[in-house]
């Protein structure tokens, strides 16, 4: 029996319904969408979206900070698992967020694109945005994962 192709940009390993599944196994513990929900996997993008809530609005009537970056952090872990598997162990080595506008009391989408699926490390560029659309983000990131050994 051979071995299983490495990971690559062009093919999906996992799945929307296999992604979710994973993430609900790896987080037992989250409330009900509060990791966001993939909805879209396809070979070097992924996308989530975070239904709203009135707990991730900041003073001022925004979305909070700290909500935008986790969306991001977990967009790309979404979309490292999609192109190596189920590797719990991947994981953020860096994270560099631009926030460009408010993100208004809506649902959060977050797509995340693979810049790079290296053997050690993956980057990915992330956009997040409300009700304004992607051609409008609220906030930017750039993200990358540590691919831990059974993943190459």
């Amino acid at each position: 029996m051979s071995a299983p192709p490495p990971p690559s940009s062009d093919r999906l390993r996992l799945d929307v319904a296999q992604l979710n599944a994973f993430l609900t196994r790896a987080f037992p513990l989250a409330e009900p969408g509060a990791r966001g929900e993939v909805t879209e996997a396809e070979p070097g993008r992924v996308r989530l979206v975070q239904p709203f809530s009135d707990r991730l609005l900041r003073p001022g009537g925004v979305v909070s900070g700290p909500t935008l970056m986790g969306l991001a952090d977990a967009a790309t872990y979404a979309l490292v698992l999609a192109h190596v598997g189920e590797v719990a162990m991947a994981v953020t080595t860096s994270l560099t967020m631009h926030f460009l506008k408010p993100a208004r009391p809506a649902p959060i989408v977050a797509e995340a694109r693979l810049l790079r699926l290296g053997r050690r490390i993956a980057t990915a560029d992330v956009r997040l945005w409300t009700e304004s659309g992607p051609e409008r983000p609220a906030a930017q990131a750039t993200v990358a994962y540590a691919l831990p050994e059974e993943a190459r």
